[in-house]
């Protein structure tokens, strides 16, 4: 396979004209959500497609995938028409800002792997800005989004580094969602959780359900057990 292209074990996404290629953090996160009886799925920010066809491989739900990009939205609507799952999967070019009001449905899950730079410099060309930097969906639009678009027993489900993360709790919290499975992702044992995985729901609990995922372990690409379990059904290697 090209750098344009990414195989895994029951699709392959095309990504030669989307701003941000197929990376460990939607992996991580399209492996890391659970999808028992989701009858709907949305994907905010689908990118290639990659996440909204890992929930379709897993589940059964229809899945609305949404994308700003107009080049990233065509991409995606490819790799879905490529897919075994073409008539779950659609693929809208819109802003979550246009979307949330012009639909009527109601989600039990919403899953997100959105932009995440705040206070550093934009990137040079304009579609990867649009990806990498909470220039088009702040947090906050993000956040009241999902609370608008989630049904009332939904869980909204979000990978981000993690000083944002904690940032995104917080503010999540002002609009009635609260985090109710965590997840801490380290590289390697030695080293500071580098990603969070969060889910949220309109119901707080009493005990978050915490855990530690570590990458890799005694050397570059020597992965985890843990890691191989949870991605296994997707990566070829595993």
């Amino acid at each position: 396979m090209s750098s344009n292209t990414f195989a895994f074990k029951q699709f392959i996404i095309r990504q030669d004209r989307c701003a941000m290629k197929v990376g460990t953090d939607a992996v991580l996160l399209g492996a890391w959500v659970k999808t028992y009886g989701v009858r709907r799925a949305l994907d905010i920010g689908t990118g290639t497609g990659v996440i909204a066809l890992m929930l379709a491989q897993k589940s059964g739900a229809e899945i609305d995938a949404i994308e700003i990009d107009a080049e990233a939205a065509e991409e995606a609507a490819f790799n879905v028409s490529q897919s075994p799952w073409k008539e779950r999967v659609h693929v809208m070019h819109q802003s979550l800002q246009e979307f949330q009001n012009s639909t009527e449905h109601r989600y039990e899950l919403i899953v997100s792997n959105p932009p995440y730079f705040v206070d550093s410099l934009p990137a040079g060309d304009a579609p990867r800005t649009a990806a990498r930097h909470a220039v088009y969906l702040p947090y906050e639009e993000l956040i009241r989004g999902a609370a608008l678009l989630l049904s009332k027993e939904g869980k909204f489900c979000v990978i981000l580094p993690a000083k944002e993360g904690i940032a995104f709790q917080e503010l999540a919290g002002r609009y009635g969602l609260f985090i109710t499975r965590l997840t801490k992702v380290k590289t390697t044992p030695d080293k500071a959780e580098k990603r969070l995985l969060m889910q949220f729901s309109a119901t707080a609990k009493a005990q978050v359900s915490e855990s530690t995922l570590i990458i890799e372990q005694d050397g570059r690409h020597k992965y985890t057990d843990e890691y191989k379990e949870l991605t296994k059904d997707y990566y070829l290697n595993f």
